[in-house]
């Protein structure tokens, strides 16, 4: 069974305000949290759009969504095509998007999807079992220089170099296979003071890795960028982002959008003549309440961000 606790369910769907015939785009569907709010708000002539990657995600979406009262179309697709999936589907233009960056808990506690270092299974990591980059291939072919660059950008590991060392002398000796090989590779590598303190040692690794495994960032950059191309005036993208680099990402493509014009700030007077896209709906991130947290400690480093097309 497929199941996973929604964060900032009721925040990040009232804020697209949804309107009983408009069009939405949930780009992580997931396990239809926030599309299953969505939808009890669509009348008949509303229409639901759902992307996933993840065949078990949308099975499951499927079934909680099966008596939906409006227009419901799940689609297998990475979210960076979302304008070439929403144009297939006859519309050019949606009301509201939704963004909810995290990894679904199944998809976390699912033993042999190998995104957990809390369960040992084969190195594989990939959101969409299509593909056929994985965590293994990361791991035993990357080489120190890139896996050091993946570790320090994408985990923000300050034992970077350490352990890009540790797990190329290893696979010397043979290929790391699974994800307690790594633990213990990671493991060596890190001093014994940082390990006794501070989260679990291998998070930050494997953050990194499977960033890079489903080219998360660059998904989400070519993402929002067509998300607020498809929004109609006064239609509403909501972004929930978990860790440091998406919510960057966010917050600056958010207020380019916002600022509008680009020249330079000697200039006496605007020459671009470019107009600003969006307006800021949140100045600043909404984050769960001290309730939400203790009942799901995944919802502690959520943030949601909310603009509206001008």
């Amino acid at each position: 069974m497929f199941k996973h606790e929604t964060v900032l369910k009721y925040e990040a769907v009232d804020a697209l305000q949804v309107k009983e015939d408009g069009v939405y785009v949930d780009c992580t569907l997931g396990g239809a949290g926030h599309s299953q709010l969505i939808v009890s708000r669509l009348g008949s002539n509303g229409t639901l759009i759902g992307i996933d990657q993840d065949d078990h995600a949308l099975r499951a979406a499927e079934e909680r969504l099966k008596d939906s009262p409006c227009r419901l179309f799940l689609v297998k697709s990475n979210f960076r095509r979302v304008i070439k999936v929403v144009n297939k589907l006859g519309f050019t233009q949606v009301d509201g998007v939704l963004f909810d960056l995290g990894v679904s808990s199944p998809q976390l506690d699912q033993g042999d999807r190998g995104f957990s270092y809390h369960q040992d299974a084969p190195l594989d990591m990939r959101m969409d079992q299509e593909q056929e980059y994985s965590a293994f291939h990361v791991v035993n072919y990357a080489e120190e220089k890139e896996l050091s660059r993946i570790l320090f950008e994408y985990g923000e590991e300050r034992f970077s170099r350490r352990i890009a060392r540790e797990i190329v002398e290893t696979r010397k000796k043979g290929l790391i296979k699974t994800t307690f090989e790594l633990v213990d590779v990671i493991k060596r590598a890190i001093p014994a003071a940082a390990r006794r303190s501070g989260p679990h040692p291998a998070r930050r690794t494997f953050q990194a890795i499977r960033i890079e495994v489903n080219d998360e960032l660059g998904a989400f950059r070519d993402a929002l960028a067509q998300a607020v191309q498809l929004l109609k005036p006064g239609g509403r993208v909501s972004v929930i982002t978990f860790h440091s680099l998406e919510d960057r990402i966010c917050k600056k493509f958010f207020m380019d959008c916002a600022k509008g014009c680009i020249c330079p700030p000697h200039f006496p007077i605007c020459t671009c003549l470019q107009k600003p896209t969006l307006k800021m709906i949140t100045k600043k991130p909404v984050v769960p309440s001290k309730e939400e947290i203790e009942k799901n400690a995944r919802a502690r480093s959520a943030k949601l961000r909310v603009a509206e097309k001008c």
